[in-house]
């Protein structure tokens, strides 16, 4: 992954809890790095490994801390200088998401070792949309189901999230149910 994720892990931590536990997360984690260069990519186990570490130091499960980095990653994004690539995805929730994969292909011009994941979509009626989220990188779904959240709140948007097929539980991709309640 890229420097530009753990950067943003980094921010999560301080902004939420303060400098101190993260240099507790840091120590847990086994990281001797200060400053992540986000144009850099790094081994995804310092991510895994922060992860971590920061369910263990802030007595929250795996899962919660992925979530809360998903919200996270979003308005984190947004405020680094990678908001104009909202706007080029879409002016509506759908538009972005059904725009995820050329977002990807638009980042990875910038970051040439990207490893995006894939997504498809099914789009079931008026109402609701099946999202295929496939990835190389195992365990992330917690992550896809906070940007979810996080984006849902940027487009104004509320979008009801079930998580029915998990690659944790064996099968071959994540398939996420999308319900949106309001006008999309």
């Amino acid at each position: 992954m890229y420097g530009l994720v753990n950067a943003a892990v980094h921010d999560m931590v301080v902004s939420k809890f303060g400098e101190s536990t993260w240099e507790q997360i840091k120590t847990k984690a086994g990281l001797t790095i200060d400053t992540f260069s986000r144009m850099e990519p790094y081994p995804d186990e310092i991510f895994y490994k922060m992860v971590t570490a920061a369910s263990e130091v802030l007595g929250l499960a795996i899962d919660e801390v992925q979530q809360a980095f998903g919200e996270h990653w979003v308005r984190y994004t947004g405020r680094e200088g990678y908001g104009e690539m909202f706007d080029i995805a879409g002016r509506s929730l759908k538009d972005f998401l059904f725009n995820l994969d050329f977002l990807h292909t638009r980042v990875g011009q910038n970051f040439t070792q990207l490893q995006p994941p894939s997504f498809r979509f099914d789009t079931l009626n008026e109402r609701t949309v099946r999202m295929h989220y496939h990835s190389d990188r195992k365990g992330l779904c917690p992550f896809v189901g906070g940007l979810l959240t996080g984006l849902a709140a940027l487009f104004n948007t509320h979008v009801e999230v079930e998580h029915p097929v998990c690659s944790r539980n064996g099968a071959d991709h994540c398939e996420f149910l999308l319900t949106f309640t309001n006008n999309e």
